[in-house]
């Protein structure tokens, strides 16, 4: 397996890489991330089932944005009938990332996305940020997986046939993307199933655990591969205090504090974010002060 000329650093464990076969015009990615996954689901106590299905969406969503042209960002979210009733994670086009899912029940034996989701549907929006325009999608929810989707999808709105192997657990996300140029069969006609039989070996522990060079080599070792600089993705919900303080004086004084009386104090959850705000008397009386002295 070759490099190109510029020395590449060892891929750290929040990074997407891309990769391409060039004798036969086949690209790729690979992902893997530890430390930023591990915060986006900390304290959340989510069972097995969906932390699997999350970081899958999770790591679909890293590579879909991976090489935004523009800034903005790429929002894939599932809303469905099943146990899991929501699933949303958002990355930005320099790869910030953040993410959450909702439950209605005790998942025990589900698995299946049919299952976990019943007949919830796959919404994915692009935002340009630069001319404010939003464009969305479906997801046809085809196969049995996430990654069986976004082939389907790939293959039919990129007219690129798509490969895709996807892995998480509480301690690590990874996953593979191998796609079809159109010029591939002319530099290799038996290349693409080469490199598809290759890649089908690929273990869920080794997509989790393996760094990219170790993994795609493993893989690929008697192919001549070019790997490009990895990519740091970095999970990031900040703690928004001014929106929630926007949000509370929308409602009006009057409002706020006859919340306040009826429960002793106001508590604001930002489930995406999973922090609490608290506000006790005096933290109202401060955030309506400005307003009664410009009344004054």
């Amino acid at each position: 397996m070759s490099q190109d000329s510029s020395p590449i650093s060892p891929m750290s464990p929040n990074a997407v890489q891309r990769f391409l076969f060039k004798e036969l015009n086949i690209r790729g990615q690979h992902i893997q991330l530890q430390q930023s996954w591990q915060e986006m689901i900390k304290d959340r106590h989510y069972p097995a089932a969906i932390i699997n299905l999350l970081g899958e969406l999770t790591a679909m969503s890293v590579l879909m944005a991976n090489g935004m042209k523009h800034k903005g960002r790429i929002t894939l979210q599932i809303q469905g009938s099943g146990p899991i009733t929501l699933l949303v994670v958002d990355v930005t086009h320099d790869l910030k990332v953040r993410g959450m899912a909702k439950t209605n029940k005790e998942i025990t034996t589900e698995s299946t996305l049919d299952e976990l989701l019943g007949d919830g549907q796959i919404l994915m929006t692009l935002e340009n940020t630069q001319t404010q325009h939003h464009f969305q999608s479906y997801v046809p929810r085809e196969g049995e997986t996430v990654a069986e989707a976004f082939e389907t999808f790939l293959s039919q709105s990129e007219q690129l046939p798509s490969k895709i192997w996807l892995a998480a657990n509480e301690h690590s996300l990874g996953g593979v993307m191998i796609q079809k140029m159109p010029e591939t069969d002319g530099h290799d006609i038996d290349g693409w199933e080469r490199i598809l039989h290759l890649t089908t070996t690929v273990q869920n522990d080794e997509l989790t655990s393996l760094p990219a060079e170790a993994l795609l080599h493993r893989l690929f070792h008697e192919e001549l591969l070019e790997l490009f600089d990895a990519e740091e993705v970095v999970y990031e919900c900040p703690k928004d205090e001014e929106r929630v303080h926007n949000m509370l004086k929308s409602l009006g004084e009057d409002e706020v504090r006859k919340i306040l009386e009826e429960q002793g104090q106001i508590v604001i959850h930002n489930e995406m974010c999973n922090f609490h705000m608290r506000f006790e008397k005096e933290d109202i009386d401060a955030l309506f002060a400005d307003k009664q002295t410009t009344v004054q």
